[in-house]
């Protein structure tokens, strides 16, 4: 704010608290200058939802104690850290390989959000939509962690998940989705080849392709309950 402006706002506050008022020249000379120097990086208003003499109504209709210039100025830092806390710095135009050029445009985007002559960018929101048929094929594949033709190469190396796949595929129950009591193999995992050794304990050694049947069978009765329990 000029001096003109801080001028017209002590005017406004005078009107709705007189005890602002200064009547005597030289006090009224000192309170322009006091609240120039302290509200002088503040503006009277932006385009975008500040208002000075809004603040100034907001703290007198609320507050017992008579207006301080702080009182101006702690509502416009949070009115700027606001608008820069929901800004995302957009692209420069300038040439990215000019640092300098690069730096001071987003600086003076930045400043242009925080004093409140520029709304801040966001985000856009994916707007829901259909979906070009050519797209969809390869939206598919990117949303998975491994694309369908490098699944179906590496099925030889990976028996026992492309088994499951298959099953799940083919609307059978998922037999990794229990575990194993036989070999104690947790979900998710593949079922191991258990051999009891001579002292008698029983010992996991090579990952299996295929479950043990007791897996299978308590598979089948858990997804068998399903459409029940829903």
């Amino acid at each position: 704010m000029d001096r003109r402006e801080v001028a017209a706002l002590l005017a406004y506050i005078g009107r709705l608290d007189p005890r602002t008022i200064r009547t005597d020249t030289g006090e009224a000379r000192d309170q322009l200058a006091q609240w120039h120097e302290l509200l002088g990086d503040v503006p009277l208003a932006t385009p975008h939802g500040w208002d000075a003499r809004f603040a100034a109504r907001q703290h007198i209709r609320i507050s017992p104690y008579q207006i301080l210039p702080a009182d101006i100025a702690r509502p416009w830092e949070s009115y700027r850290r606001d608008r820069l806390q929901r800004h995302t710095d957009p692209t420069p135009t300038a040439d990215p390989d000019d640092q300098a050029a690069w730096t001071a445009e987003l600086v003076r985007t930045r400043h242009a959000v925080a004093s409140g002559a520029t709304a801040p960018t966001t985000y856009r929101q994916i707007a829901s939509g259909q979906v070009d048929p050519d797209l969809e094929p390869h939206l598919k594949s990117i949303g998975r962690y491994i694309p369908d033709h490098v699944r179906a190469d590496l099925a030889p190396y990976r028996p026992a998940r492309a088994a499951r796949e298959a099953a799940v595929a083919q609307g059978q129950p998922d037999f990794l989705s229990v575990r194993c009591e036989w070999c104690h193999a947790a979900v998710g995992e593949p079922c191991r080849r258990r051999r009891v050794s001579p002292d008698g304990y029983a010992h996991g050694t090579a990952p299996r392709a295929t479950p043990h049947p007791g897996r299978v069978d308590l598979a089948a009765a858990q997804h068998a309950q399903q459409p029940a329990m829903a």
